[in-house]
């Protein structure tokens, strides 16, 4: 067993080494973005909205061009996915057009989706279907406030959701930098 781990372990290192520049360059760009996210957080979402305006913009132009494409359909799905994809596109401008608005409707959604999941974790604790009930009390409390603190103040939220996530990646990526395997050494490199 201690021979697998060993040659697991080896196999990881020599990855690792091989790709290094790879991962060199992603650490770098890493700390990049993270530190773009931690000083500009509005810039970043602002970044956010547009890219997800572009990707329904894109996925809306598919929806239509399906509803003309594909000759298994029958009219009613053809008619069907040709509105719902005019409908994507044209959500998929506004959040261009309205990059905040689209980060708004976003914080909502995040904040309707923490209220439910604190919720059902506080039900879990009154019900005793979890082990420690206590920390379904508090885990499901701390969601439906973070939920409620994204109705109240979401473009704020994501700011701090933004910073928060972008000093993990600066850590991340140094931690990825500091822990690349040491070069080999020229002689066990050229081993007859």
């Amino acid at each position: 067993m201690k021979n697998q781990m060993t040659s697991t372990s080896e196999l990881y290192v020599g990855v690792r080494r091989l790709h290094s520049g790879a991962l060199i360059t992603l650490a770098i760009v890493g700390v990049i973005l993270g530190v773009i996210g931690v000083f500009w957080p509005q810039a970043s979402l602002l970044t956010i909205a547009i890219l997800f305006g572009i990707y329904l913009i894109t996925s809306g132009i598919f929806r239509i061009s399906m509803a003309f494409m594909l000759s298994d359909m029958s009219t009613g799905m053809r008619w069907f996915s040709g509105l719902m994809g005019l409908l994507v596109v044209v959500a998929g401008i506004i959040c261009i057009t309205d990059p905040f608005t689209s980060l708004t409707v976003l914080a909502f959604v995040i904040g309707i989706g923490w209220i439910a999941a604190g919720i059902v974790d506080i039900v879990a604790g009154v019900r005793r279907t979890v082990a420690r009930r206590w920390l379904a009390f508090l885990g499901g409390t701390v969601s439906v406030i973070a939920g409620i603190v994204m109705f109240v103040l979401p473009v704020m939220a994501l700011a701090a959701f933004v910073v928060i996530a972008s000093i993990l990646l600066i850590v991340v990526s140094v931690a990825t930098l500091l822990t690349l395997p040491r070069a080999p050494n020229v002689s066990d490199s050229y081993t007859l």
